[in-house]
């Protein structure tokens, strides 16, 4: 019963930890795309998205869920699937945020990703890498 805590916990903290990751990823992506590059602020969030998805899903697989699961193409189709879920809610409120509700693209990018990292995390946990 105790190592199963110790594994909750240090999963938990994998997942903060690469979700950090994750997040920066993501961020410096879409700054990259959209302020460096001047390209649209949806293109640049989508780019963003894919390479954020990717990192997450190696890491995720190695290091957090430490996955030993024989089947990758089901459990990485499961994984995108999830984020494809995921980012489209991320691509939604985007637009809400920015376009609806006229806030700074910056602190609605910061929301929206801190949603959308809880949303991976139930979603990983509870259909991708479950036991």
């Amino acid at each position: 019963m105790m190592s199963d805590w110790i594994k909750i916990d240090r999963e938990l903290i994998l997942y903060v930890v690469f979700g950090a990751f994750t997040f920066f990823v993501n961020l410096i992506s879409y700054f990259f795309f959209a302020n460096m590059l001047g390209i649209n602020y949806l293109v640049s969030n989508a780019i963003a998205w894919f390479l954020s998805v990717l990192f997450a899903y190696i890491t995720n697989r190695i290091w957090v869920f430490e996955s030993k699961s024989p089947n990758i193409l089901k459990e990485m189709s499961l994984f995108f699937g999830g984020r494809i879920f995921s980012g489209v809610v991320d691509m939604l409120l985007m637009y809400t945020f920015i376009d609806l509700l006229v806030l700074d693209s910056t602190i609605s990018k910061i929301i929206v990703q801190i949603i959308v990292i809880i949303l991976n995390y139930i979603f990983s946990k509870l259909i991708v890498f479950k036991d």
